[in-house]
């Protein structure tokens, strides 16, 4: 793809965007889950429904606040920066003014987005009376994105940095999906994924478009080089060794005694995902690579080997 063969989608942004068609979600005091079971598994662990299955709605209403502070960070530390840079010409990739409106658009989704959850864990905590634990002051990206730069040649951290943030941003856009979708947790909270997902389905596709346009102009040494630098990448983004804090944090905040507290961390310890082809989020990761066109590229082929199908990439 050209950069001159892009087209603006202001018209679907004025028309659709959240933040100019959806009203202020409301959190509801029912009987349904804050968060599902499924996104924190410590709670379906057996020392967890066996000691202490009435503290499932804390444990729930923690993992509630731990997952919009990383939307915050998420929206306004790194996909904000990003877009914000490209939207401002400031980004030493240069693209052409259609791109650069449409990075302001997803500037003012991301800033809204982080508005909205913030909204939304002030009206939990005032619904529950129960205050958020020590949240992490990072994500996995903010560790991740900085491990790829500091691999990347100068002339190439601004392209590291746009393909990292388009994995992230397309990554996330599945993963909202199937939150949206679930009918466990209360309406507000699928109102509220389903509104981000509206967003986000649109911002997927502007990071692979602009990658498309910067790899179909990227001479083939810095292909090579980049794809080179993907996995390291992909290992950092994938640890749970962040998540792993909290849910430790969350085990010592629990009324049960110490033994029961071990025996929770050593099972939370056993739910870790290995970071290979398996994990649930390399499937996601690896349709960013096709939809942008990286993975038509052997050098990103044999660089993500480990993470491909059977079969390889195409």
């Amino acid at each position: 793809m050209k950069a001159e063969d892009y087209l603006s989608f202001v018209d679907a942004w004025e028309g659709r965007a959240t933040i100019r068609t959806r009203p202020r979600r409301i959190v509801e005091n029912d009987e349904k889950l804050i968060y599902p079971l499924s996104r924190q598994p410590l709670v379906l662990s057996q020392t967890f429904t066996r000691e202490c299955p009435h503290l499932r709605d804390f444990a729930l209403i923690q993992s509630l606040y731990k997952f919009i502070n990383d939307v915050v960070i998420f929206e306004t530390e790194i996909v904000d920066k990003t877009a914000r840079s490209i939207a401002k010409d400031n980004f030493s990739i240069r693209f052409p003014f259609a791109c650069r409106y449409d990075a302001m658009t997803v500037v003012v989704d991301e800033d809204y987005h982080a508005l909205v959850a913030m909204d939304f864990m002030q009206q939990t905590i005032a619904l529950t009376g129960i205050q958020p634990i020590q949240l992490p002051s990072e994500i996995e990206l903010s560790r991740a994105i900085p491990a790829a730069l500091a691999l990347a040649p100068d002339h190439l951290r601004s392209a590291v940095e746009l393909i990292c943030v388009a994995i992230a941003e397309n990554t996330v856009t599945n993963d909202v999906a199937a939150f949206a979708k679930d009918d466990s947790v209360k309406q507000s909270i699928k109102g509220l994924m389903a509104d981000h997902l509206l967003d986000e389905g649109r911002h997927s596709g502007f990071w692979a478009r602009l990658v498309r346009i910067y790899w179909h102009a990227a001479p083939e040494e810095d292909r090579q080089t980049i794809a080179r630098i993907m996995p390291v990448f992909i290992a950092q983004y994938l640890t749970n060794d962040i998540q792993r804090g909290f849910d430790f944090g969350l085990i010592g905040h629990l009324a049960v005694t110490d033994s029961i507290k071990q025996a929770l961390r050593d099972e939370s310890q056993a739910m870790c995902f290995p970071i290979n082809r398996h994990h649930p989020l390399v499937g996601n990761i690896v349709r960013f690579f096709r939809t942008s066109s990286m993975l038509d590229s052997a050098c990103v082929q044999h660089a993500l080997a480990d993470y491909l199908p059977a079969g390889g990439g195409q």
